[in-house]
């Protein structure tokens, strides 16, 4: 199967990019299944029903979100509507909407997602995500209820998620961390069979500091003075992500790509084998 995961996408930057490109995408990676972490869509801080409904109009399969799951009121209710958006596994249990689902894919094909939130260096404290996703893994076992699986890690430690990608290895096709809005280098598989990378990054704006228009984020760190609210940066964007082909027999990764396409960043993609 052939997957592809988007990272944060960031502010109208990051909704266009993924609206004019992931649909080329689709057709000449020929991609199978496609899931993108929105939880910064809109105006940089959480995500809207309309732009999540744009998201998966654009070729999505999934939506996942994150810490700023619902900072957008209205998604309260669109998640109890739009079961193709997955809140943070342990989030509060009185939270609207699932931490995972089983999805279809091409040739009857099932793929399982989720997503955990860390703890460290989060500004709130959350559920241990080492017990919650391995409660989901071991009732869905890769090679038998799902041909494949994916695990949203979205968190601030690299060392977290390392860990979690560990934890997880060999019970999940893929494990990709989210959240600090800036690539890692470190795409590999496993020894396992589980594809991993630390940091997706964003999908937006890279002119910035982490998606924002720079003047106020640098004021705040030279000055320690606030003056006005953080904005999206609105340049070109790049969508950034991870690549995974994996085998339907046994869940696991065969091949594993960084995915830079279009902005500022050095570009890259899976190359024709």
């Amino acid at each position: 199967m052939k997957i592809l995961f988007l990272g944060d996408v960031m502010g109208r930057a990051g909704r266009d990019a993924v609206t004019q490109t992931l649909p080329k995408l689709r057709e000449a990676w020929k991609l199978d299944f496609v899931v993108v972490n929105g939880e910064n869509a809109s105006h940089g801080a959480g995500l809207t029903g309309a732009h999540a409904k744009g998201i998966l109009d654009a070729g999505a399969d999934v939506v996942t979100l994150g810490d700023h799951a619902f900072d957008q009121r209205d998604m309260l209710q669109f998640i109890e509507t739009e079961p193709r958006v997955i809140r943070p596994l342990n989030f509060a249990k009185e939270a609207p909407g699932r931490g995972f689902r089983v999805f279809d894919a091409k040739g009857g094909r099932k793929v399982l997602v989720t997503q955990v939130l860390g703890q460290v260096f989060m500004k709130r404290p959350f559920d241990d995500p080492f017990s919650h996703i391995d409660s989901i893994l071991k009732k869905h076992p890769m090679g038998g209820m799902v041909q494949a699986s994916l695990v949203d890690v979205h968190c601030e430690a690299t060392s977290e998620k390392m860990a979690l990608g560990h934890w997880c290895d060999g019970r999940a096709s893929v494990v990709v961390g989210t959240h600090t809005h800036v690539p890692t280098g470190d795409a590999q598989i496993l020894n396992k069979g589980t594809a991993y990378l630390s940091d997706a990054g964003m999908t937006g704006d890279y002119d910035s500091v982490i998606g924002m228009e720079k003047s106020e984020p640098m004021r705040r760190f030279i000055t320690g003075m606030v003056k006005g609210r953080f904005t999206p940066a609105e340049g070109e964007a790049t969508l950034s992500g991870l690549y995974v082909e994996t085998d339907d027999r046994t869940g696991k990764a065969t091949r594993v790509e960084m995915v830079r396409q279009g902005g500022r960043l050095q570009q890259s993609g899976p190359a024709p084998k």
